[in-house]
């Protein structure tokens, strides 16, 4: 047996088996308590984006001072984050509370992906279906206006007359 054909051989089999293997990164948005919806709306796409993308999210709710006092608040802020972005991932882990910091970890659910993206495609179908029969009855119901001619060279206002009373004597 040759021993380098071997070992050429392993090396081929360890490299298709990386090809096939599919490495999962796990990226990280932070919320606070108190954030503004324009904030909540703009890190909710960037979490939908990355579940989209296959990446899990791991999800964090930090609290300063006061705040770790109203935990429910966090909770309400990560049930919302979950509820915006059903369509593309689902929680792993439930929001847990580690010291100051509230954290909760997504993946992507490939299901819910494939129902989204069907039910957006029948949409779109009935959207064009709706637009393709609305389109010929209009054309039908709507009279055709004609456009009035237009006078290729600018008329001359009409001359003012002025009527003043005249006594009669």
């Amino acid at each position: 047996m040759d021993y380098g054909k071997y070992k050429y051989e392993a090396a081929q089999k360890a490299k298709e088996s990386r090809k096939k293997a599919s490495s999962v990164s796990i990226k990280e948005m932070k919320y606070r308590p108190k954030i503004s919806k324009g904030d909540f709306d703009t890190k909710t796409r960037k979490v939908e984006r990355f579940l989209s993308d296959g990446h899990k999210v791991k999800v964090t709710l930090t609290f300063r001072g006061r705040e770790m006092h109203h935990p429910e608040l966090g909770k309400r802020i990560l049930d919302e984050v979950v509820e915006a972005v059903a369509d593309v991932g689902r929680v792993e882990i439930m929001p847990r509370i580690d010291g100051r910091n509230m954290t909760m970890v997504m993946s992507p659910d490939r299901k819910a992906q494939a129902a989204a993206e069907r039910a957006k495609r029948q949409t779109e179908i009935e959207n064009a279906e709706n637009a393709e029969n609305a389109a010929p009855d209009a054309a039908e119901e709507a009279p055709a206006q004609v456009a009035e001619p237009v006078a290729s060279e600018p008329t001359a206002p009409a001359p003012v007359v002025s009527e003043t009373a005249t006594s009669e004597e």
